[in-house]
């Protein structure tokens, strides 16, 4: 699936222009047949005005701390099949590809269990979605609910019948300890 998005910056006059108007490709992949992405927007650091609109560097699937991600996510029913992965190695290098270092919050033989560095504000747009917590607590999330994920040891899947789709902001935190 693909994505609208429009991006504002500032002319060399300092007034506000469209600096892009574009359609952003999902990314379905083969590891997590389930998931499908869309990477909005980011930056490592907080953007500085005025700008043309230009994407910003960033380089991580994750933010640094004082950085940001905007992304989309299409979440599959827990009741579709998944296919086969004919070749793992080449999966997991399209992955880290397109979402370096997304893979190594993911903890093996742990059913999706992951944490990450980072508050994360998420919107559910339509369907719905589990969340489960390290203590066994689960939490399902529907259309028009959000969650601040503060941090935390988590994992998703969706119990329903439809896709869930949702919109996550994430921004770089740090850890104490």
């Amino acid at each position: 699936m693909r994505m609208r998005r429009v991006v504002t910056g500032h002319s060399a006059g300092g007034k506000a222009v469209v600096a892009s108007d574009s359609e952003i490709d999902g990314f379905r992949p083969r590891l997590f047949p389930a998931m499908e992405f869309h990477a909005l927007w980011g930056g490592d650091e907080a953007p500085t005005y005025p700008d043309g609109g230009e994407p910003l560097a960033h380089r991580d699937w994750f933010p640094p701390p004082g950085g940001f991600r905007f992304l989309a996510a299409t979440l599959m029913p827990d009741s579709d099949a998944l296919p086969e992965i004919a070749d793992e190695a080449a999966a997991a290098a399209e992955l880290e590809a397109f979402a370096p270092g997304l893979m190594a919050v993911m903890e093996p033989g742990s059913a999706g269990m992951h944490t990450t560095d980072s508050i994360d504000f998420i919107y559910v747009i339509s369907g719905a979605a589990m969340m489960t917590l390290d203590d066994g607590a689960e939490v399902l999330l529907e259309a028009g609910d959000t969650l601040v994920q503060s941090g935390t040891r988590h994992a998703w899947r969706n119990p329903g019948q439809e896709p869930c789709r949702l919109i996550a902001v994430q921004i770089g935190a740090k850890r104490a300890g």
